[in-house]
């Protein structure tokens, strides 16, 4: 690090004390080569503690430039630039951005006021960025407020307010942080000549009250009221005197303390700078509110449509799972020939089970029932009616073992059995369709492929199956014995129901129900199917339409979030001054960064929220009218989620945009 001596024999500089400022050679030219314009030429310059100085010239002479350099919004080209006998080059953006913070006041010609803030709100944004607690920065902005007449003018902004009293509000910016130099732009330059006069008044009190002042001016009458004249013609200093005034020698040099400095300063400047950060995007929300709600339409539709997909996707998974185990859980079927072959394909038939094989399972321990089935199509007449439907031969106990009451009559019996009964029991379609005069047709008969059948009972209505909607009650039962023997010419199984007693040994029940099965039967022509894993593979292929729902419907987050993005560009672009007027007062990258964050994340936040309201909304109203509906925390968790992510993803590069911008070039606007 280069440290200026006490003394110099530079041109312009005062030996007397060591120099508050020093520029050493300092040039600067913009763009490059041929195209390059310099605009300060190897400028020597040095400017004493607690100095009054005044630096004039004409339009295009360079002093606004100067000025940029002085108060580290620019750096030179060439050449050394020493504060405090610290060199500037050797400090990065947020070393420059702690010295703008602690040491300058800047007053500008055009005030350069934050149009949405209050006044109380443009005077404490130094303090913001050197962590002063909230309740600490809002009394010293009042009270500098007050001391400059506007402690009734407090909550005003700029718009509200008189040039004069704007350009007190700047005046009183620049004395927030307690910085040593006040640098001071045309101070005058958009005010009358009283409120001219009151302001130069002001600023001959901040150089007694011990603060270096330095005003860029064109007006050589402004320049007579400093103590000491610099004037610079062409980029290069072409004057320098100093001039007495009757108020008496200038006053010693007095430290100035900022507020805070140095490493705890750049430590808690982050912390303090949040809150406000937060608050500043949810204000710049409030000033655009058209522009915010279709912003926020984008996000809204993104978070709503994937909660009301994966609610849908989840709702008819739980149906189908719960309809799948209303057949029950509890029981393995027991399918005769091996796991791949087609027991039922047409033409090919397999013998493998039997009866008795249907007998010695039952005998097994964790086994309650079992229900062997003969199945076919058949043709039921009643009258001059006729119906085809599926008959099941089976064994008595299929209610209870099927949680599948009867609507009218009984069952099949163990008497029915053994004696070959021409029995049956209808399903309620097979019931209305035969006798849809007759509510109870309980001891009629009707005819199975020509076989007189007396009807003993009717089951209750199940309604369509969960795998295909097929009418679950479009069946009818009759004795196994029977339909072997009358109906199917066969007294081989199509499969056996297994039930059974303890669901979490329903493995090791499989395993004993194959080993019988194989040792009965000398080979292994047997297959176990349980219900259990029929649940996880529909659950398994629901999920997956689950997961394809909510993909379709995370491209409406993706559309929210460029949404997002394109209005934060927009912001950016709208208050490039804003961000120059930070950066002017001591906001670092990071601090312009969080605070565009903020803005893109609160944005997304609250059409997070707005959308997770709307998306439950939604599905309530659809499963009203029916569709299968499963809202849980899960999907609104996720589709928050979702929503922070998109503002921090989507926001990221605006932000980044803002906070790389030339603090010189932003307060003009450029």
């Amino acid at each position: 690090m280069n440290v200026v001596p006490s003394a110099s024999k530079s041109a312009g500089f005062t030996a007397a004390a060591p120099a508050k400022l020093a520029l050493i050679g300092v040039g600067k030219t913009y763009g490059e080569g041929a195209l390059g314009t310099e605009v300060l030429r190897g400028i020597d310059l040095s400017i004493g503690a607690n100095e009054f100085v005044a630096i004039i010239g004409a339009s295009g002479s360079g002093k606004s430039t100067l000025m940029n350099i002085l108060g580290c919004l620019d750096r030179p080209t060439r050449g050394t630039y020493l504060i405090d006998g610290i060199d500037v080059s050797e400090l990065d953006a947020d070393g420059l951005a702690a010295l703008r913070r602690d040491t300058f006041g800047f007053i500008f010609q055009s005030y350069n006021l934050i149009a949405t803030a209050s006044a109380r709100e443009n005077v404490e944004l130094p303090a913001i960025y050197a962590a002063l607690s909230g309740s600490k920065r809002r009394s010293r902005a009042e009270a500098i407020l007050s001391s400059l007449g506007l402690g009734h003018r407090l909550d005003y902004r700029p718009s509200q307010l008189s040039g004069g009293q704007q350009q007190r509000v700047s005046i009183a910016r620049a004395l927030m942080n307690g910085g040593s130099v006040i640098l001071a732009d045309e101070p005058t330059g958009a005010l009358d000549s009283k409120s001219g006069a009151e302001v130069l008044t002001l600023l001959r009190d901040m150089h007694r009250a011990g603060h270096t002042v330095v005003i860029i001016t064109h007006d050589r009458s402004i320049a007579n009221h400093a103590d000491r004249v610099i004037e610079i013609s062409d980029g290069e200093i072409v004057g320098d005197r100093t001039q007495p005034h009757g108020d008496g020698p200038a006053p010693p040099a007095r430290p100035v303390a900022p507020l805070r400095s140095g490493k705890a300063a750049n430590l808690l400047a982050g912390f303090g700078s949040l809150a406000e950060a937060v608050r500043m995007a949810w204000r710049s929300l409030l000033t655009n509110p058209l522009r915010t709600a279709l912003t926020l339409l984008g996000m809204v539709i993104g978070v709503a449509a994937v909660i009301v997909m994966l609610a849908i996707g989840n709702g008819s998974k739980a149906s189908i799972v719960d309809r799948i185990s209303a057949m029950g859980a509890n029981q393995l079927t027991v399918l005769p020939g091996l796991q791949g072959n087609q027991p039922f394909q047409r033409g090919v038939t397999i013998t493998t089970l039997t009866e008795a094989d249907a007998e010695a399972v039952a005998e097994l321990p964790n086994v309650s029932a079992v229900l062997p089935e003969i199945a076919g199509t058949v043709t039921f007449r009643a009258g001059s009616l006729d119906h085809s439907t599926q008959v099941t031969a089976t064994w008595p106990g299929l209610p209870e073992a099927r949680e599948w009451p009867m609507a009218q009559g009984s069952f099949i019996e163990e008497a029915d059995l053994s004696s070959y009964a021409t029995v049956v029991v209808l399903g309620s379609t097979v019931a209305s369709s035969l006798f849809p005069d007759d509510p109870s047709p309980v001891g009629e008969y009707v005819l199975v492929d020509d076989i007189p059948f007396l009807v003993i009972g009717v089951l209750s209505s199940k309604g369509a199956s969960a795998m295909g909607g097929q009418d679950q009650d479009d069946v009818a039962f009759v004795p196994l014995s029977t339909g072997g023997l009358r109906l199917f010419g066969r007294t081989y199984l199509r499969a056996m129901t297994v039930f059974l007693e303890d669901l979490d040994k329903s493995d090791a029940t499989g395993a004993e129900i194959q080993a019988l099965l194989d040792q009965r039967h000398g080979t292994a022509d047997s297959s176990i199917r349980s219900v259990s894993s029929l649940i996880e593979a529909v659950s398994e292929t629901q999920n997956t339409m689950t997961a394809l729902l909510g993909s379709v419907a995370a491209i409406s987050l993706l559309v929210g979030g460029i949404g997002i993005m394109n209005i934060m560009l927009v912001n950016v672009t709208e208050r490039t001054r804003e961000i120059g007027i930070r950066m002017a007062t001591g906001a670092r990258i990071r601090d312009i960064l969080r605070q565009f964050l903020s803005e893109a994340i609160v944005v997304s936040a609250v059409g997070g929220l707005v959308g997770c309201a709307a998306g439950v909304a939604v599905a309530m109203a659809l499963e009203r009218f029916g569709t299968p509906i499963l809202v849980t925390l899960g999907p609104i968790l996720l589709a928050s989620s979702c929503a922070f992510l998109t503002g921090l993803v989507f926001g990221y590069f605006p932000a980044r945009k803002a906070a790389r911008l030339d603090p010189a070039r932003a307060l003009t606007g450029g």
